[in-house]
């Protein structure tokens, strides 16, 4: 696969191949981090699957998260190490950076990493979009900017922070290069130049356009909560790593796809009903 995988089926495949015969396994996290998170949610929605509806209602025990579910877990089995299940945020980096991987899911800051420690190593690393499922190709955006106002701010000060917000937003373009192009904007005017920089990186990446494939985003990047909205509800279940307990006691054999997903419905359900009593999330009778 000189391109990479295109689907989840592929990097199957191609993961249990590689690791079979060169002894290197894929690195997608199994463990209560960030990136775990991302990559077992990028599968559910690629199967069909989803934690809630569009209209904020519980729907997670589906044959469509079954299926993603035993789908993970045999990747996990037959394609990656027990080393997933204690993964922490920077493990699938410095994996990728030791050479000891043959494909993870990250953001670019493994890549930039490598950049930076061996460039010709770094040279031979390559970027594909979202890998597709039987309902599609999903995956979720990776860290979210917010910017949240003390109460104690007030009068002339509340109103200078509220301007340094629209005048940061108006000129983003500085964010996004002094991050390496790691942040993305929110409103894609206010980085006209981002367009050319995935055409060219300015930080020299080799071939130039190598993250030209993130011109692609907003055809396979969704929001938690997809494909309702974010809301404090399925921002809980996702703090507290519900999905990727539920994923892994399947893989580590603990419990049948089937009673983890049903497990998981039933906890979801009750944090639903916590924050619907509170006005916060709708769905639910209304």
């Amino acid at each position: 696969m000189p391109d990479g995988p295109s689907t989840w089926q592929e990097l199957y495949d191609g993961g249990v191949y590689i690791k079979d015969n060169l002894g290197v396994p894929l690195g997608l996290g199994l463990s209560p981090e960030l990136d775990s998170r991302m990559a077992t949610r990028a599968a559910i929605w690629s199967w069909g699957g989803s934690v809630q509806d569009e209209n904020e209602n519980v729907v997670l025990n589906s044959p469509e998260t079954i299926e993603a579910v035993k789908f993970y877990a045999q990747l996990q089995n037959d394609a990656m190490t027990e080393e997933v299940f204690a993964w922490n945020p920077a493990s699938n980096n410095q994996g990728l950076i030791a050479g000891e991987l043959s494909y993870i899911l990250n953001s670019i800051s493994a890549f930039r990493s490598l950049q930076k420690i061996d460039p010709d190593a770094a040279a031979d690393i390559k970027f594909v979009p979202a890998l597709a499922g039987p309902a599609g190709a999903f995956a979720s955006s990776h860290v979210w900017q917010i910017y949240v106002f003390p109460k104690y701010v007030e009068g002339d000060q509340l109103e200078m922070a509220k301007q340094f917000i629209l005048d940061h937003t108006a000129i983003y373009s500085d964010a996004v290069y002094n991050s390496e192009l790691y942040n993305f904007p929110c409103y894609p005017s206010t980085v006209p130049e981002l367009d050319g920089w995935l055409t060219e990186d300015p930080f020299g990446s080799n071939p130039p356009n190598k993250l030209e494939v993130l011109k692609t985003v907003n055809d396979w990047s969704v929001y938690i909560g997809y494909p309702g909205t974010a809301n404090p509800a399925v921002m809980q279940l996702f703090g507290e790593n519900v999905v990727v307990n539920m994923v892994a006691s399947v893989a580590l054999g603990e419990k049948t796809a089937e009673d983890a997903v049903a497990e998981a419905h039933e906890y979801a359900e009750s944090v639903y009903a916590d924050w619907r009593a509170k006005g916060l999330v709708g769905g639910g009778d209304g």
